[in-house]
């Protein structure tokens, strides 16, 4: 069901919020939830959010802003496909995306949260980590990979490195994405013989999926204890994944107060003239036309 435009400001320091402009520059937001997102009107909304992305790039870049959004969930919760959505019609310059391999013997040696601090971001950028320093608090301590000592003393130390990123002036956003464990089975279903997904079902992915209920217990340990006034973790039921990247960046938007760059108008100048200038006779080697 249609709503009528919000032609609200936010007069917080004179800027515009990012979630009422959105809707004055799109119109009627997505279809009621519950009901099923058609493509078409799922592209008209995310369209509309990609316009605000960009003047939030802009506006990042001109007054030198430093954003980091962290994105956490089980395999199979829409992560991938969320940041994708986010970054398609942005520059890679300003949104950066991270995805960490698995630690080196030498990076196994460091402090835990060594190898994610050079991928911060500095002025004018915005990093995404697909996955991030939570590793350990997630698929590290339910594989095995370290000990509850190791997870006790991370649940401890990251708070306190959160609030020392946030007051070096660095915009934290960390986003949940919480899906069901009947869509997360079809899903993981669904990527054994697509050619286009089986990179995206490795053999830790198959055996973390029986670990369902310790994954929870996890995921509560976590928020418990990393869910804070100056880093609060946002969950997102993403099992409709349309939806979820719609609501995702409609929040983000909403979390980074913004406003459009002023910029000139643009006119492209008249061509130069041929002049002396003449096509060379060379046998180019164009790809062959069979589409």
């Amino acid at each position: 069901m249609a709503k009528k435009k919000d032609k609200s400001k936010d007069k917080t320091k004179g800027k515009t919020k990012a979630a009422d402009t959105v809707k004055t520059e799109t119109g009627s937001e997505a279809s009621t939830p519950g009901e099923t997102l058609k493509e078409r009107e799922y592209q008209r909304v995310l369209k509309g959010l990609h316009v605000e992305l960009v003047k939030l790039q802009e506006w990042v870049k001109a007054k030198g802003l430093k954003v980091c959004i962290i994105f956490e969930g089980r395999d199979g919760a829409g992560k991938g496909g969320t940041i994708k959505a986010i970054t398609e019609r942005v520059s890679p310059r300003v949104f950066r995306v991270v995805a960490l391999p698995a630690p080196t013997e030498r990076e196994k040696s460091q402090m835990y949260l060594q190898r994610y601090i050079p991928h911060l971001p500095a002025a004018g950028e915005i990093v995404i980590f697909d996955r991030s320093w939570y590793n350990r608090a997630g698929v590290e301590r339910v594989m095995g990979f370290c000990s509850e000592e190791q997870v006790k003393r991370f649940l401890a130390m990251a708070p306190l490195v959160e609030k020392a990123i946030v007051e070096s002036g660095v915009i934290l956003i960390k986003y949940w994405l919480e899906v069901s464990s009947d869509e997360q089975t079809r899903r993981l279903n669904a990527r054994i013989d697509d050619g286009r997904k089986i990179w995206k079902l490795s053999p830790m992915d198959v055996l973390s999926y029986s670990r369902w209920f310790d994954y929870s217990r996890a995921r509560d340990e976590m928020f418990q204890a990393t869910d804070t006034s100056w880093a609060p973790w946002f969950a997102v039921r993403s099992d409709d994944k349309k939806r979820a990247r719609l609501n995702i960046i409609k929040h983000m938007l909403g979390r980074i107060p913004y406003k459009s760059v002023p910029r000139d108008k643009v006119k492209l100048p008249k061509r130069q003239k041929e002049g002396k200038y003449k096509e060379i006779d060379y046998p180019f080697k164009f790809v062959p036309e069979v589409h």
